[in-house]
């Protein structure tokens, strides 16, 4: 009996060790299975906010790159971001901005394009040009820089549609079981019985190691 197969990858754009997981990632999904399709759902790890962060959590933070770098070799940050921009707990501007990138495509194809773009437009200005992604015209310029038209971004990126669409991705991430960021769920469900319900199970993973995760997969 066939099963339709989903992976799904649970991230936040400013999520230090979904940054740092990029490369195995990469790897993970050239290898997958071919009845595997992934879909990226975002979890939303800081509401807005326009409060500084107190320099406790700076350091806080700061300590996880340190970490993060003796754990995943050759992963890159830029400490200057915490001298040269004000840091704000605020993660879902940039989660919306992912949303509103996606908004602009003509077709689910582009739709992927796209997410990937804005993706890496946040993780490689936040974590190598120490560009602050909880800023609104900070992701502005990135959609500029990918080609979108920066005005309709403006708009769409602070929007009720875009809101609500949020918050129904952290809704779903939360309900399938994504435990922190990142998470891989696999649902899997029987293709000859589309009402039965969809299993969902947690995929193992090493941030240095994609056989880890391949293997769970076969």
């Amino acid at each position: 009996m066939n099963k339709i197969r989903t992976l799904y990858y649970v991230h936040d754009p400013m999520c230090s060790w979904c940054w740092a997981f990029e490369p195995t990632w990469k790897q993970i999904q050239r290898e997958l299975p071919d009845d595997i399709n992934v879909v990226y759902l975002l979890g939303g790890l800081a509401p807005d906010s326009d409060l500084p962060m107190p320099e406790q959590m700076k350091l806080t933070i700061a300590g996880y790159w340190q970490t993060i770098q003796e754990r995943v070799p050759g992963t890159q940050f830029n400490y200057d971001f915490w001298t040269q921009c004000q840091p704000r707990r605020s993660t879902y501007p940039s989660c919306r901005a992912v949303l509103a990138a996606k908004a602009q495509a003509k077709d689910s194809d582009e739709a992927k394009v796209l997410e990937q773009a804005m993706i890496k437009a946040i993780q490689e200005g936040y974590y190598l040009n120490a560009r602050n992604p909880s800023d609104f015209d900070t992701l502005i310029a990135f959609a500029k820089e990918i080609g979108l038209d920066a005005k309709r971004f403006g708009v769409e990126l602070n929007s009720e549609s875009t809101i609500e669409k949020l918050n129904e991705e952290i809704q779903l991430s939360r309900s399938i079981g994504a435990q922190g960021f990142p998470s891989l769920i696999l649902q899997s469900q029987n293709e000859s019985n589309a009402a039965h319900a969809a299993q969902f199970e947690n995929v193992p993973y090493d941030y240095n190691d994609a056989s880890i995760t391949l293997y769970h997969l076969k």
